[in-house]
């Protein structure tokens, strides 16, 4: 496995399918440098790959989830664009954005489920990581912000694009327009996450449970589930229909399905085998 130095990967129980991708910068509160940006998105690849993965863990180490970009490595390039010619530093400027941005879309296209486990803050770019998971969790006094409009930024790594979907175009213009900050219970409330704990270790164990449970179903119909999920959401109800049942042609009549009604009828736990 690759060595990384912005992130980890862990799995806690050789014989489970839940792997841990954590953003290992804690005395910098995870914030995202070009580095990461790369080692997010091999690590992901690298995951999805891998057979034995069945569900991913996002979370941050040390206090915080992520407190967004790192305005230092920012300010820096910023400057450098800024003595450039000025179409040949946009054109660099978007290129820069791009990458940046499939690095989140990284996380969506990532065939496993990935859930964000989030505590303390969770901030601009911490925000486009979360909503680009498939699920949320944090605690109940973490910290959201969707941050980029202070610091003159309109927000351009996916939030903008996949919040409304989440909590709805209201609430998502008025959080993206004011950048205020708002808590894990108020994230509970607007959709944001799915539940929130009283603590990290209790969030930790919580978020646990739940992938070991996703990593017990059929790899096929978990894969297939998020699949027709995402496609479905740029479809009307009749093409995402006919999405699914093409799906199904190919994917339905597995092995899976014939250990699902077998293990039904015996009364006991499925196996199945690694996709």
């Amino acid at each position: 496995m690759e060595d990384y130095k912005s992130i980890k990967i862990e799995r806690q129980n050789p014989n489970s399918g839940v792997f841990h991708l954590r953003l290992h910068r804690p005395s910098h509160y995870n914030t995202l440098t070009t580095e990461l940006f790369g080692e997010l998105r091999r690590a992901l690849s690298s995951l999805d790959q891998n057979p034995d993965v069945r569900v991913i863990i996002l979370s941050g180490s040390g206090k915080h989830f992520c407190a967004g970009i790192d305005l230092k490595s920012t300010a820096s390039n910023f400057e450098n664009l800024l003595s450039s010619e000025r179409g040949r530093a946009g054109e660099r400027l978007r290129r820069e954005v791009k990458a940046m941005q499939d690095s989140i879309t990284a996380i969506e296209e990532c065939r496993k489920p990935v859930i964000a486990c989030i505590h303390g803050g969770c901030i601009g770019g911490g925000v486009d990581m979360a909503t680009a998971c498939d699920l949320r969790y944090c605690t109940a006094e973490a910290v959201f912000s969707v941050k980029e409009v202070n610091l003159a930024i309109t927000a351009d790594l996916g939030t903008l694009q996949r919040l409304p979907g989440i909590v709805g175009f209201g609430k998502a213009v008025e959080l993206a327009l004011t950048g205020r900050e708002f808590s894990g219970l108020e994230a509970k409330e607007l959709g944001l996450v799915s539940a929130t704990f009283a603590s990290k270790m209790e969030l930790e164990n919580g978020v646990i449970k739940i992938a070991e449970e996703i990593a017990s179903k059929s790899p096929l119909a978990v894969v297939g589930t998020k699949a027709v999920l995402l496609k479905s959401r740029d479809l009307t109800v009749e093409q995402g229909l006919d999405y699914v049942a093409t799906w199904n042609s190919g994917t339905l009549l597995s092995a899976d399905l014939k250990e699902a009604i077998s293990a039904r009828a015996h009364k006991r736990n499925p196996a199945f085998s690694k996709l």
